[in-house]
């Protein structure tokens, strides 16, 4: 199916409806292809687990949340 842009504007809805069903529509401008829109593919995507990292991730410095001696200094004013 071949549609204008203009009419795709305006009938977008029912174009999507069409799309769904398995139709392909082809939206045209000045009589020339532009797009074509076809139903897209489900997605394999699994969804995400959380904890799965659990103990592989590991601290190489404990004390890094510690300020430095030089942001103490700043703070205080000294630098």
């Amino acid at each position: 199916m071949n549609v204008s842009v203009a009419e795709a504007k305006n009938k977008l809805t029912q174009l999507l409806q069409q799309v769904e069903k398995g139709e392909r529509v082809t939206i045209c401008r000045h009589g020339k292809p532009v797009v074509d829109m076809i139903p897209t593919a489900e997605s394999d995507r699994r969804p995400r687990q959380f904890g799965t990292l659990r103990d592989r991730i590991k601290i190489l410095d404990p004390d890094w949340a510690k300020p430095q001696n030089d942001v103490e200094a700043w703070l205080r004013g000294d630098v």
